[in-house]
C-alpha cells in the first residue's frame, strides 16, 4: 500500500488536474453544481453495484469518480469564494472530533448502539429541531424508511425484541388482507406502505439491511430470467409462445447455475 506521503501526492495531483481542466476543458468550464448533481447520483449508484457484487477493482474505479465529484464541487465552491477541499476537509474532521467524544473526550461508550444514541443526540445539541432532518427527502423510499428506523432508534424510540416487531408485521398484513377485501385502492396502498415498513422494520432487527437484500433478489431474478430468455433464443420460440409449464422448467434449470 501507499504510504501517506504518497496518498498525499496523489490528492495533490488530482488537484492540480482539477484546476487544469477547468481553466482549460470546454465541458469541465461549463459545469455547475445543478448541472453535476444527477451525474454525482449515478456515480454513488455504480459504486453501490460494485460493492454488492464484491468487485473490488471496479470499487477503487468508482471511488476516484465519487471523489472528482467532491473535488470539483469545491473547486467551483473556492471560485464564488463560499468554501474549498480544506474547508470540506477541516469541516468533517471537526464534526467527526466532535460526534466521537468516546475517542478525543473524556465519554465511556459500551457498544455499538451507545455511540449511535451519543451520535443522534450530539446533532440535536448541535441545534437540530428533529433527528429526521438528516435523512434527505430524495432518498428512494425503501433506503429512506431503514434510515429513519435507525434515526428514530438511535434517541431510543424502538421495540425491545424482534418478536415485538414480527408481531406488528402480522398485525400490518392482516390490515392490508382486510383492505384487499374490501377493494379500497386507497385503502391497500395505504397498507401495504405499512407492511413494507414494518418489514424494513424487522429487518433492522435481525441486522439485515433491506436494500442490499432486495438488491440481491433483483439480481437473482435478472440472472435467472436471463437464463430463460437464452433457453428460449436456443429453441427459436418467443417466450410469448411458450406456456408458462415450459418456461419454468428452465426457470428450474437456472436456479442451479
Amino acid at each position: 500500500m501507499n504510504s501517506r506521503e504518497n496518498q498525499l501526492k496523489a490528492f495533490d495531483r488530482l488537484l492540480t488536474i482539477m484546476d487544469e481542466l477547468r481553466e482549460q476543458c470546454p465541458w469541465d468550464k461549463k459545469q455547475t453544481m445543478e448541472t453535476l448533481r444527477y451525474l454525482t447520483i449515478e456515480e454513488t449508484y455504480e459504486l453501490g453495484d460494485a460493492i454488492l457484487d464484491n468487485d473490488l477493482e471496479e470499487v477503487k474505479k468508482e471511488l476516484g469518480d465519487v471523489l472528482l465529484h467532491i473535488v470539483f464541487y469545491s473547486k467551483i465552491g473556492s471560485e464564488t469564494k463560499d468554501f474549498d477541499i480544506a474547508d470540506v476537509c477541516n469541516n468533517i474532521c471537526e464534526k467527526l472530533i466532535h460526534r466521537h467524544p468516546h475517542i478525543y473526550s473524556d465519554v465511556k461508550v459500551e457498544n455499538e448502539e451507545d455511540v449511535k444514541r451519543n451520535w443522534e443526540n450530539l446533532k440535536l445539541k448541535e441545534g437540530k429541531n428533529s433527528v429526521l432532518e438528516g435523512v434527505p427527502k430524495s432518498l428512494p423510499a425503501l433506503v429512506k424508511a431503514n434510515r429513519i428506523q435507525e434515526k428514530v432508534a438511535g434517541v431510543g424510540f424502538d421495540w425491545e425484541k424482534p418478536n415485538q416487531v414480527w408481531e406488528k408485521v402480522e398485525e400490518e398484513i392482516n390490515e392490508f388482507k382486510a383492505e384487499v377485501a374490501s377493494e379500497n385502492q386507497d385503502a391497500m396502498e395505504s397498507e401495504f406502505g405499512d407492511v413494507l415498513f414494518s418489514m424494513i422494520n424487522y429487518a433492522r432487527f435481525l441486522k439485515i439491511n433491506p436494500e442490499n437484500a432486495l438488491e440481491r433478489t433483483n439480481k437473482k431474478f435478472t440472472k435467472r430470467f436471463q437464463y430463460l430468455e437464452e433457453k428460449a433464443k436456443s429453441l427459436n420460440k418467443p417466450l410469448k409462445e411458450m406456456t408458462l409449464a415450459e418456461m419454468d422448467v428452465f426457470w428450474e434449470e437456472a436456479k442451479t447455475i
